[in-house]
């Protein structure tokens, strides 16, 4: 477990006192690190990082409901997936300091673990998801609404700009009436320099494949290959 007052730091970023430190430190330990501790009664912060994906989605729709009442689904939709990007999750976890916290194996430790993007967007997930957990909905939303709700005052409508995923999935329901979907094919090198392969999927079809350091990039990468694909069958057909 992390020394205690070093983790006071953090719960000053965050404006926020854990009732329960070991939620804090879960939060903060990456696989990596259990890989060489050998202490079977620690836990990664994999199961967080799920648990706060939805958390995030949950407070941060909510905030755009009330921020934009007038707007349709797919608008709303498209902002979110904007907000929550890997690089913006990982811009606010660097604005927290959050890499000086994590607890990392040596080898991730050595290639940069503290300021790779993947890594802080999932790390600040994992808090998230840590802060909900030991606090209820109160502080979560105000946490979210406090790293959020800037990137949206003075706004009228959802700021423009669609990711790569929303793009091909209102194209496939357009065309089909399907929704696409994302399956990992295959992952390479070690824990601190992994790559994942993801295909984009329509049914049993593969419309595009794509390489990224994470899975959410990856599938960002094969739902921008599928619609240079479906782009082309367009024009020569």
């Amino acid at each position: 477990m992390q020394d205690s007052g070093r983790l006071t730091g953090l719960e000053a970023a965050i404006d926020y006192t854990f009732k329960d430190r070991h939620l804090l430190c879960q939060a903060l330990t990456h696989r990596s690190y259990l890989n060489e501790a050998g202490d079977r009664s620690l836990l990664d912060n994999e199961r967080l990082e799920f648990f706060g994906d939805t958390v995030l989605d949950f407070f941060l729709s909510a905030i755009l409901l009330e921020r934009f009442p007038e707007s349709r689904e797919g608008e709303l939709t498209r902002v979110r997936s904007s907000l929550v990007d890997e690089e913006s999750l990982a811009g606010i976890a660097l604005s927290l300091g959050l890499g000086e916290y994590l607890l990392l194996g040596r080898g991730e430790e050595k290639s940069g673990g503290r300021e790779k993007r993947s890594l802080l967007a999932d790390a600040y997930e994992a808090l998230l998801a840590a802060v909900y957990l030991d606090g209820g909905m109160r502080p979560a939303r105000r946490l979210i609404r406090s790293h959020f709700g800037p990137l949206l005052v003075g706004k009228e409508r959802p700021p423009g700009g669609k990711d790569h995923k929303t793009e091909f999935q209102e194209l496939v329901q357009a065309r089909w009436g399907k929704t696409p979907h994302y399956v990992v094919t295959g992952s390479e090198g070690p824990d601190h320099e992994r790559s994942f392969t993801v295909a984009a999927m329509v049914g049993d079809d593969v419309l595009g494949i794509g390489d990224g350091g994470s899975k959410k990039e990856a599938a960002q990468a094969a739902a921008r290959n599928a619609l240079v694909r479906l782009a082309g069958d367009s024009f020569t057909g």
